[in-house]
Formats: C-alpha cells, structure tokens, sequence
C-alpha cells in the first residue's frame, strides 16, 4: 500500500476519530479517553496491514483499507417480524444491536438469575464506569493488531455480561449484531466484555447477520475473562452476506483451573477474519478452540489462533475444520505458545480441510513454539477431497450420489458439534450448517 493511499484513509478516520471522541459515552472519564487515544495513536503509526506482514500474509485488506466506511450512526430500526427468522431459542436473554448500537426495544430481557448482569456495554460506562476500568482494555493486545486498535479506538457500545461468583447461567446469552441493506457502507465497531467470576458457568453466543445485502465492515473485539474454576464456552456465529466485511477478536483470560471453549462458524462474508488470542494465565486451565468455515463463490475466510500457555498443567485442544468451493479461500494459522514457566503442557492442534472444486484454495500453517521442556505438544493438517471409497461405499448400500455426498459433507461438518456441552446451541447450529451447506446457492452448489 502506497504512503499516498495510506495518508489518505488515515486522514478520514482522523476526521471520524476527532468527532467521535466529542460524543462518546464516558467522554469525560480519563481512564477511558486515555485507553482511546492510545488505540488510535496505535492505529495510526501502524495503519491497515499488508501482506508482507507475517500474520497476514495469505489475506489482503486492501478493500478495507481503500474502501470508505464512515461510522455507522443511529439510523432506521428492523421490524421485530424481520429479526424472527435469526432469533434463538432457548436463550436466556438476548441482547440486539443494531449497527454495533444496543437496541433495547428489540431485545429479549426477562430477569436473570441472580449474580447474573447483561446489558449495553455504553449504558455500563454511562451508569456504573469502576466496574469496568479493572478488565475494559486491560488484556486486547491493540498494541500487536490494527484492528484491535481501530476497535479500541471507537469503544463505546457492546455488550456487557458478568456472571457473579458461584453463579450459573443454564441458558446461554444471545447477542444478535444485526447489519441492514443501505446504499452506503458503513463501519461498526462492537465492543464486548465478559467476565465470569469464580466458580461461574455460562455460555455467551455472538451472532452476526445481515438483513438484506450489505457491505458493512465490522469490526468487533471481545475480553472474556474466566476466574478460577469458571466454565465457559464462547459461540462466534458469522453467517453476513457475502459482501460484507467481518473481522473479531476474542481475548480469552483464564485463571486458575478454570475451562473455557471457543466454537466459532463461519458461512458468511466477503473478508473474514475471525483471531482467537487464548492464554492460560492460571495453573491446571483447560482450553478448547473449536471451529468449522465454509466458504463458496470467492469469499475469503481466514482464522487466526495464538494459544499461550503461561503456567504449568495446563491444556488446549484446536480443531478445525473448511469446507471450500467454487474459488473460495480459506486460511489456518494456528500457533501454540508454551512458556518457560508452562512445565507439563499438554496441546494439539489439528486443521482437515476439504477441496471441493479444482479453484478453491487453503492456506494452512500449524505452529509450535516451545520455550518449556516437560510438555507434550503435537500439530497437524490434512487436505483433501471427498474420498472416493467412502462415497462409493454409500452409492453400493442405495443412496444416489448427490445423497452420499451430503452425508459425508456433513458427518466432516459436523465433528465440531460434538464438541459443544450446551445442547440447545448445538441444534442452533446444526441447522445453521444445513442451511449454509445445502441451502440454494450454498457452499457445496456446484455438488449438490
């Protein structure tokens, strides 16, 4: 990218940034101003990043960084009737933004149990600002990644869940982040904090659609701290229209003996970037990042996982798994990192892809770094087709070919689901993976 390209587009986020620090919920609260500042002093000095950068050298953000995105503002609202297809069920509360904005109208918000808090991140700062200063910004590492920084940056509205010590949520808490058709794109930047106390249980989805075409960019960034002995798991559904630009990150803190699991499901989207940042900051932590992208037509769809093992008798566990066609392409880029101090570590880490056309492409780079030398580490990739015995062996017992094919497509989609505990977010997402996968104009099209 030129320095004239990259002057420019700096020039109009200066333009967004400075009117809206003027605006900004907790404008007036100096921890917060500072925390801005310093993000956008970030993403300043580092700009968008370009393939020649290591981490990013399989995906381009060159339509970003040359596109304009203004900042989304409150605008026209969907009708509850519209947003009834993308409800989930079950849930025991859901929290609607519209435009990264909180949308208290079309929100479900019965009472949660006690210990329990959800709500808008913005009306937190407005209401009750010291809850936040001790997590808000204290773990994203804005400083390694220019879309952590943009994020920050623009913090204001998101969502905010704490689940009090010894408290245990049975329900998982839906957050819909909804896009609408417009003739302009715009930007979103969606902030969100979790934190779950000691002793804790609960299950946080984000959920991210589009009503009607979009090429909105989103870009959204979530702290999910974990006290000790906390279990939670953490739900990424990513199914915009597929000229939509989407790109998260999750911050995941764990303390000691505690247990947290990322699903993430990508279908949707003309750039995804979806970056899971683990680290296991307490003794005997358990992690599992678990994860399933399909992708068709030319979309790109890129995962970014860093797992750091910052103390001893900890483990992790990475599966994932891409589906692509047409001239879709998909990236793995999966790192374990054990410190010195991470003595007898257990990780693996695996990534199966399947091809199901000659154009389609993935990119697969497993890692390890290992600074400890009592640990048990293993990594791995496949790549492949649809295996001809397999489908042979289905076509001998009675199925036609376009049903043996589906079958297998969705046995290898489905061994992400079998790692999810909370029953009624894996039939969420089961009929999510139906619906993108054999769906008219789904990612297996050109099979099916």
């Amino acid at each position: 990218m030129s320095a004239i390209s990259a002057s420019a587009y700096l020039q109009a986020y200066l333009a967004g940034f400075g009117e809206f620090e003027k605006l900004a919920a907790g404008r007036d609260l100096p921890w917060l101003h500072a925390l801005r500042g310093d993000g956008f002093a970030r993403f300043c000095e580092a700009g968008f990043p370009t393939t020649r950068e290591e981490d990013w050298r399989f995906t381009s953000v060159a339509a970003i960084a040359q596109g304009s995105f203004p900042l989304a503002r409150p605008g026209a609202m969907p009708s509850p009737s519209q947003l009834e297809g993308w409800r989930m069920k079950d849930a025991a509360c859901e929290l609607v933004f519209v435009g990264g904005r909180f949308a208290p109208a079309l929100s479900r918000m019965p009472e949660l149990p006690a210990g329990v808090q959800a709500g808008s991140l913005a009306a937190q700062i407005a209401e009750n600002p010291a809850s936040l200063e001790p997590f808000l910004g204290r773990y994203l590492d804005f400083r390694r990644d220019a879309f952590c920084a943009l994020n920050t940056a623009f913090l204001e509205d998101g969502a905010y869940v704490r689940i009090g010590r010894g408290a245990v949520l049975e329900r998982p808490v839906h957050l819909l982040f909804v896009s609408l058709a417009g003739a302009e794109p715009q930007m979103s930047n969606p902030r969100n904090l979790v934190v779950a106390e000691e002793n804790s249980q609960a299950a946080i989805v984000e959920d991210y659609v589009s009503l009607g075409p979009s090429a909105d960019f989103c870009n959204t960034a979530t702290e999910l701290v974990a006290g000790d002995n906390a279990v939670v798991s953490h739900y990424l559904l990513e199914r915009e229209d597929t000229q939509a630009f989407n790109f998260s990150t999750l911050r995941i803190e764990q303390g000691r003996d505690s247990s947290v699991a990322s699903h993430s499901l990508l279908l949707g989207g003309a750039i995804v970037r979806n970056n899971v940042h683990a680290v296991l900051a307490g003794q005997g932590g358990e992690c599992l990042i678990n994860g399933l992208f399909a992708g068709y037509g030319r979309q790109h769809l890129d995962n970014y996982m860093r797992v750091e093992h910052a103390r001893p008798h900890c483990s992790s566990r990475q599966f994932y798994n891409g589906i692509l066609g047409d001239h879709a392409r998909g990236v793995f880029h999966g790192r374990i990192i054990v410190h010195p101090d991470a003595q007898k570590t257990d990780a693996k880490q695996t990534n199966r892809n399947l091809l199901l056309s000659d154009d389609a492409q993935i990119d697969t780079k497993p890692q390890l770094e290992i600074y400890a030398d009592d640990v048990k580490c293993t990594h791995g990739a496949t790549i492949g087709q649809i295996e001809p015995d397999a489908l042979f062996y289905l076509r001998s017992r009675g199925l036609d070919e376009q049903a043996a094919r589906r079958m297998l497509l969705l046995a290898f989609a489905s061994e992400c689901l079998d790692r999810m505990r909370e029953e009624s977010v894996r039939g969420h997402v089961d009929a999510m993976i139906r619906q993108g996968l054999f769906a008219p104009g789904g990612a297996t099209k050109e099979l099916l």
